[in-house]
């Protein structure tokens, strides 16, 4: 892939009260753009991932980037949209438009606005991107259907509880080093495990503690060719990309494993001339605690049905085998829906650029992202490496 990210922007994610989805698309917009070291009027072209379906009342929002400048007026820009990883699929739109030669240099914003509904009206957007043929009237909205795939998964390879709890402590003990993460606190395995008042079922097998929050949030990485990029101030490089989609309705698949999931993980490790022995670090989709365990399958962690393993022998902690989501992931970082793809691919970036911070892994040479929509239909991976 000859394309880099050479700049990026990121905002807290959370219930952002004195936000509304202009000011965090304008912030990481500026923000973005600074960091790599241009100006406004350099970005040739603009993408921006927005899932939208009522989360706010304006829902045309392609030009809103452009209220950073006049400078930007007239500037061509995009929504995208592809259920939870429309991030994603702005920025694989941005590596599109490079590759074809349309653009130099082009903006990914992803933001989300997702507190100004509540409860059943937050759940009934949700289960806009299931197939509502036969999805539709599942009880618990998107946790029901995620519920469906733990208890499918729970009946082919045994009660996997212990599992998703320690899945949930973890995300939740690195969240508290991530300054831009929605909760910063370590829950502790015996909290994660146990049915509480604070920690209730939401639906069976899944508490709580199970189930990544509605958030709020912003994120946005400026996008160039491999030889600009040479000339900037840092780079990270797409060494591999994948984008798969699997059959909508769960009925047409095997729900047991993440068949898309693994083709995509396949094909970017092969165009990148890497396994995943080679990656020092995983951001992966952790919407529910069973999709990172499913995951650490469909990657070739472990075998099929030992996902387990990766999780109760320690390999995905943040001094294992492969840190999975140092960042504290979906569960702990947040969810803002249009903001997460972006958002993995900026603390990938940090994490190879050396500048995570308190996350920082060590040594990060090589980074993986993967990034999915709706329940397991639309994959992303990408692999990352540093090029200056």
């Amino acid at each position: 892939m000859n394309a880099c990210i050479v700049g990026w922007a990121h905002t807290p994610f959370g219930k952002l009260e004195g936000e509304d989805i202009e000011s965090l698309i304008t912030r990481v917009t500026r923000d973005a753009i600074a960091d790599a070291g241009l100006q406004p009027a350099d970005i040739d072209e603009i993408y921006l991932g927005h899932f939208g379906e009522g989360f706010v009342r304006e829902r045309f929002l392609s030009s809103l980037p452009l209220q950073v400048s006049e400078a930007m007026r007239f500037i061509p820009s995009t929504r995208v949209e592809n259920a939870c990883a429309t991030g994603s699929a702005a920025l694989y739109q941005g590596l599109n438009s490079i590759a074809a030669g349309r653009a130099r240099r082009v903006l990914v914003v992803g933001a989300e606005k997702m507190t100004e509904v509540r409860g059943p009206q937050v759940a009934d957007i949700l289960t806009g991107a299931a197939y509502l043929k036969e999805e539709g009237d599942i009880a618990g909205g998107f946790a029901g259907i995620f519920a469906d795939i733990a208890n499918q998964y729970f009946a082919r390879h045994g009660d996997q509880s212990e599992a998703l709890a320690r899945i949930a402590a973890k995300n939740h003990r690195n969240g508290v080093n991530n300054p831009w993460a929605q909760f910063r606190k370590d829950l502790g395995v015996d909290f994660c495990r146990e049915v509480s008042d604070r920690n209730p079922w939401v639906a069976p097998p899944l508490k709580r503690s199970d189930c990544s929050a509605v958030s709020d949030g912003a994120a946005a990485v400026v996008l160039t060719d491999v030889d600009t990029a040479r000339a900037m101030p840092k780079a990270i490089r797409l060494r591999g990309t994948a984008h798969v989609n699997d059959f909508k309705p769960m009925s047409r698949r095997d729900l047991s494993a993440f068949d898309g999931c693994a083709q995509a993980w396949k094909r970017a490790l092969g165009e990148a001339g890497a396994t995943l022995d080679d990656l020092s670090l995983v951001e992966t989709h952790d919407c529910f605690t069973v999709a990172e365990l499913m995951e650490y399958e469909a990657m070739g962690l472990t075998a099929p049905g030992q996902g387990a393993r990766a999780i109760l022998e320690g390999w995905t902690e943040m001094d294992g085998r492969l840190p999975v989501n140092p960042s504290g992931g979906l569960k702990a970082k947040g969810h803002p829906i249009g903001a997460t793809g972006v958002s993995m691919h900026v603390l990938a970036s940090m994490q190879l650029h050396g500048s995570a911070g308190g996350i920082q892994v060590a040594g990060a040479e090589l980074a993986g992202v993967f990034n999915m929509g709706g329940a397991a239909v639309t994959h992303y991976v990408s692999i990352l490496e540093r090029l200056r």
